[in-house]
């Protein structure tokens, strides 16, 4: 995997100098920015740089203006999936697989951020090991989705990443806007 941990993509490091280009070859996924403005819900594509770092989605989605509500879904490598809120008092997070924070750098920067060892397995292991969450499971509540819907969501270990996001914006209304972006993507 080109987006497994390596000496120069540490989820230790706080400042990003970027990740290895070589590393999109490999890596399948999405990342959107979603905006809830004015009533009306606006999906543009993210980067290919934001499934890598979670510093370079924040980024993304901190450049965005709007006096609405902002925040960015990623699936990433059809593994796992990352919702993140930007706010002056940091930044909001869920990822929806912790036991592959070994794999991943972006799942690592996840827990780094919020404080949670980074899960040590072999790799032989990582088949036998039951997926968990970890963040803030309610930080899409204050838009229409309950804390107790999201974890229904993320329990849903039979779907891939791609299908849990769709539920997300199923829920909160704009399947629709996901969707148009999603089949302009390159897949």
């Amino acid at each position: 995997m080109a987006a497994q941990r390596g000496s120069n993509n540490s989820a230790k490091a706080k400042k990003f100098d970027g990740p290895d280009s070589n590393a999109f070859d490999d890596l399948e996924g999405f990342g959107v920015a979603v905006v809830h403005e004015d009533g009306k819900w606006k999906v543009t594509p993210l980067p290919s740089s934001a499934l890598l770092s979670l510093s370079a989605a924040e980024t993304e989605l901190r450049e965005m203006r709007s006096s609405g509500a902002v925040f960015g879904l990623l699936d990433v490598d059809d593994e796992f999936f990352v919702v993140l809120r930007p706010a002056p008092s940091g930044t909001r997070l869920l990822l929806s697989d912790a036991s592959l924070a070994g794999e991943y750098d972006i799942a690592a920067d996840v827990l780094d951020e919020l404080n949670i060892d980074i899960p040590d397995f072999d790799e032989d292991e990582l088949d036998d090991i039951e997926p968990w969450p970890e963040g803030d499971m309610g930080l899409l509540t204050d838009l229409g989705l309950p804390e107790a819907v999201m974890g229904i969501i993320v329990a849903e270990t039979d779907l891939y990443p791609d299908e849990q996001l769709g539920s997300i914006a199923q829920r909160l209304g704009f399947p629709d806007e996901l969707a148009a972006v999603l089949d302009k993507l390159p897949r």
